[in-house]
């Protein structure tokens, strides 16, 4: 693969408009103008959510997006089979958003499990009323989940979600763990508040079992209060855990996995750092997204979207579908650009995008 120049072009505003397809090889992957191909694609189901992280959401919410406008379940299923058995997608995972605020989850889950079976259907969530479904997602077909969860200090939880949810997230763990949605992952994005609480977490993932991944915090914020300087970067929390655990580099388990992984104590637990802003993996990326709404977006930065609930609703064949999502991933951006000069933060926050 060539080297990734990680300057932004041009986005293509009009959501509705076609994408270019100028130059695309005849393929049936997903594949960009760079060579790279998307295997993983993540599904936003909502923009709803039970937190008001201050770090995705503002305090009041995300705009509610009217129930016409999301896709239904079998409209999200048909888009998980085109792109598994047209597009050569190898894993889908659900986010929101918080999904399990959508009332026809363990339905929608079926539906993408019914029609491509054998796939990894995996789901990022906060936790929080997973210990009432846990068992009806994993007999509905789900594999795994993500968990969000930056610390377990209770109050410094509530400072940072707003609410004070610390113990119903971890039922759901639990909840999870029994109805075997496994391995279990922890994400916690990297905060200057809770930098301290770094060691903390840790050793509870690994009493608890589970992988636990920081992530260095990107400009996706609502309340766009996100500045470089304030960044906790990944060889600042990598200097945090090492006052009490002995890390040493265990590289990634897959070249397009997002997370460098750390041996703990000579392993064989690891901790993994996602360091999407001071090391970028722009250049191996393999994700394709959907939002709640049916567009795609080809990068988490990129404002361009290129509607398929149009299509779906409107009587298009598989066919023509593919074919459209293929476009739009060819025009994927090279990389987010968050050091240029002229970086434009996308309209979008997290929350609203997915994870």
């Amino acid at each position: 693969m060539p080297p990734v120049a990680l300057g932004i072009p041009a986005f293509r505003r009009d959501p509705a408009a076609a994408p270019s397809t100028e130059g695309r090889p005849h393929t049936a992957d997903l594949i960009d103008r760079f060579g790279r191909v998307a295997r993983d694609l993540r599904v936003s189901i909502t923009s709803a959510c039970s937190l008001r992280c201050t770090y995705c959401m503002p305090a009041e919410g995300l705009p509610v997006i009217p129930s016409r406008d999301l896709l239904s379940a079998d409209e999200i299923g048909r888009l998980v089979g085109i792109a598994v058995h047209d597009l050569g997608v190898r894993e889908v995972r659900f986010t929101g958003g918080e999904p399990l605020t959508r009332p026809d989850l363990v339905d929608l889950i079926r539906a993408s499990s019914d029609i491509a079976p054998g796939i990894p259907l995996a789901m990022t969530t906060n936790g929080i009323g997973l210990d009432r479904k846990a068992a009806a997602l994993a007999e509905a077909g789900l594999t795994r989940i993500n968990v969000s969860l930056d610390t377990i200090d209770r109050e410094h939880f509530a400072a940072v979600t707003r609410r004070d949810r610390l113990p119903a997230v971890l039922r759901g763990l639990d909840a999870a763990r029994a109805a075997g949605l496994g391995p279990i992952k922890i994400n916690a994005v990297a905060l200057r508040e809770t930098l301290a609480d770094a060691g903390d977490l840790l050793a509870w993932a690994l009493d608890h079992d589970v992988r636990l991944r920081f992530i260095e915090q990107m400009p996706l914020d609502a309340d766009e209060t996100w500045r470089r300087e304030n960044l906790v970067s990944a060889q600042e929390l990598l200097d945090e855990l090492g006052r009490r655990f002995t890390l040493t580099p265990a590289g990634r388990d897959d070249p397009s996995a997002p997370a460098e992984d750390w041996f703990v104590d000579g392993g064989p637990a690891t901790v993994g750092i996602i360091a999407s802003v001071t090391r970028s993996f722009c250049e191996a990326c393999d994700r394709t997204r959907l939002t709640a709404e049916g567009t795609v977006r080809s990068c988490l930065f990129g404002d361009d979207e290129t509607d398929l609930r149009a299509l779906l609703r409107g009587g298009a064949t598989d066919a023509e579908i593919a074919e459209r999502w293929r476009g739009a991933m060819w025009n994927k951006q090279a990389g987010h650009g968050i050091d240029a000069d002229d970086f434009i933060r996308p309209v979008r926050s997290m929350g609203a995008i997915g994870g």
